[in-house]
């Protein structure tokens, strides 16, 4: 309930304030679409089954209309015909034919209702894959720049919310808008007089309807976008990192305000969702349960004044037909506030469709097996990159890079923080696109390569190593689905991890927690390695795979990151410099620009940063083994 401010006229003057800014925030707020035909040709691949539930519909609204018909005879020719006493033989017949069409009429109601549901849902369905496809075709930068949250929420919320429309609308429609007409059709044919009292105020209430829509929609709009909040809340908090570091700093308080914040708003919306429209409908069923009184009292004045005979059975019919009025044409009602207020959804769910993959494969790309150099070279020329969001940076990530790696060498990036070093890694499968310049893959401009060809002969290692919550086995064949056991365990023996596999008592079909949270950092990275040579890429891209882990485990990934890049191109970007003494070129990037290249040991000799940086590193060692 809204309080007035104490004193005077101080409420009147917040209230003034807030309506302000509700119509400011109405104004201001986007005009949504009429999506309704797009949403409709979801419904295309399921015609046949939506004709026939359309027949059964039309069918089950026709045959209910007639019991009402039946009754005016019951009345007026069965029960109190107009000579004689009740005609018991005809008012058996006419009740035998009433159950019989309540009977027929249950049993299209069951199949419609099979029919709907698996028509709804599978549209429903059909709607959630191609989200979820569309949505992993995208650039990774998309994901960089969006939560995973708001990612989830448009894939469950969203789709969910729309769910009921897309499986009940149709039939509704269809079913109601036939019963509608058919009730009309009948009480005309009853008495015309009284189906334009009936039906006088019908178009006031469309206009109503209609007003009612557009507010629903808006906070239809807003109450999904508060669920995507809270589910962005949700996976960031509860996922094994967030909770770690809520706890490692003591904010579980502080992050339960702010869910319980967002939850409150929610709460506030649902309810304004719930209620909005109520009033209206409770005015609609006002008017529709008075209108047999007032047939009642004009039946009176029209008996009253002898203008026209009106039956007992006349009266009776006409208001049970319009009774059964009351039902569908509430939920032509219901269905079009459904429809305006789904429209919201529908725009949120239509906009991650209409989004334009950044980067996607050329008309005529070739695949990498048909280009024209040797498998497994890499070639940078010239190459700037901007990331799309910080284009008012005046200088680029990558400034005019150019490099080559021949089939089987060793090349690595070392350098600063910040200096791009982790973006030639992702520009050499295409994960991003270069600004200028071109990026060579077995000597074909990678934007002339299908990309998942390009993908099929990578290995990627990353720093943070990215385990599912399933076992070891599943995480393994997400490489190569149809490895054999041999395979597994070879590639996990050349990884160095076999051994600490076969010391747990379930072996490979250990289950490794959420991220792998229950393997230490150095075995999930050689699971991460053994991942990789399952995959048997001819390019292996490695980025600071051992930055994060202690001495001794550095060590053993570093014997396992050797083994797998023994016989491929390996492009390394190192923070440790003791991890890459031993590649063939050395590129030392600052500022975007690779200002120096050579051996370890040519580096060291210019005395330039690589020599500073590797000075660093020797002083911090000492330190450490103080």
């Amino acid at each position: 309930m809204a309080m007035g401010h104490p004193g005077g006229g101080g409420g009147a003057a917040f209230r003034g304030v807030d309506a302000r800014a509700q119509r400011a925030a109405n104004a201001a707020a986007p005009r949504i679409p009429d999506l309704g035909p797009r949403a409709l040709r979801l419904f295309r691949p399921y015609r046949g089954r939506i004709a026939i539930t359309g027949l059964l519909v039309v069918a089950g609204a026709a045959i209910a209309v007639i019991p009402p018909l039946i009754v005016q005879r019951v009345f007026d020719d069965a029960l109190f015909p107009a000579t004689g006493g009740p005609d018991l033989a005809l008012l058996v017949r006419l009740v035998a034919a009433m159950i019989a069409l309540f009977l027929l009429s249950a049993g299209l109601g069951v199949v419609q209702t099979w029919l709907t549901s698996t028509v709804g849902n599978s549209v429903t369905g059909d709607l959630r894959v191609r989200l979820f496809d569309h949505l992993q075709s995208m650039e990774l930068g998309f994901f960089t720049r969006t939560k995973t949250g708001a990612i989830q929420s448009r894939l469950q919320n969203d789709v969910g919310a729309v769910a009921d429309v897309l499986t009940n609308t149709v039939t509704t429609i269809l079913g109601n808008s036939v019963t509608v007409v058919a009730s009309l059709v009948a009480m005309i044919l009853i008495d015309w007089r009284l189906t334009i009292i009936a039906v006088i105020l019908m178009p006031i209430l469309a206009i109503v309807q209609r007003r009612v829509g557009q507010v629903r929609a808006r906070i239809a709009g807003q109450t999904q976008e508060s669920l995507s909040e809270l589910t962005s809340i949700t996976q960031e908090t509860l996922s094994v990192s967030g909770i770690l570091l809520s706890k490692s700093f003591n904010r579980q308080r502080a992050e339960g305000e702010r869910y319980r914040a967002e939850n409150r708003n929610q709460v506030s919306l649902q309810v304004r969702r719930a209620m909005s429209g109520q009033g209206f409908f409770a005015l609609v069923g006002v008017i529709m349960a008075s209108v047999p009184a007032v047939i009642y009292l004009v039946s009176g004045f029209i008996l009253a004044g002898g203008h026209a005979a009106i039956t007992a059975g006349t009266i009776v019919a006409f208001t049970t037909v319009q009774a059964r009025l009351l039902q569908p044409l509430m939920g032509l009602m219901r269905v079009a506030l459904d429809l305006q207020t789904s429209q919201a959804v529908f725009a949120r769910i239509f906009e991650y469709l209409d989004l334009t993959p950044a980067i996607a494969d050329a008309s005529d790309a070739i695949r990498v097996e048909d280009a024209p150099g040797p498998l497994g070279s890499v070639e940078f020329r010239d190459v700037s990159f901007r990331y799309p969001d910080a284009a008012g940076d005046a200088r680029p990530t990558l400034d005019r890079v150019s490099f080559r790696a021949e089939p089987g060498q060793h090349i690595a990036f070392v350098g600063p923080s910040g200096a791009g070093k982790t973006t030639v890694l992702y520009l050499t499968p295409r994960l991003h696109e270069a600004s200028g310049g071109s990026v060579l893959f077995a000597g074909a401009d990678v934007r002339s390569l299908v990309q998942e060809s390009i993908i099929d002969h990578v290995g990627i290692v990353t720093q943070e190593t990215y385990l599912f919550h399933a076992s070891i086995r599943e995480n393994l064949l997400y490489a190569k689905a149809d490895a054999t056991d041999d395979e597994l365990v070879a590639a996990c023996t050349a990884a160095n991890i076999h051994h600490v596999i076969a010391s747990f008592a379930e072996g490979y079909d250990t289950v490794v927690g959420e991220r792998g949270y229950r393997l230490s950092g150095g075995e999930k990275q050689r699971i991460a390695i053994a991942r990789v040579l399952l995959k048997d890429p001819p390019v292996l891209l490695l980025d600071e795979a051992t930055s994060a882990l202690d001495t001794v485990s550095e060590r053993v990934v570093q014997e396992a990151l050797d083994a797998a890049a023994r016989g491929r191109t390996t492009i390394t970007v190192a923070h440790r410099l003791s991890t890459i003494v031993e590649a063939d070129v050395i590129h030392v990037v600052d500022g975007g620009r690779v200002v120096e290249s050579g051996t370890h040991a040519s580096l060291l000799a210019q005395g330039g940063l690589y020599s500073a940086l590797a000075a660093e590193q020797l002083a911090a060692s000492r330190i450490e083994g103080v």
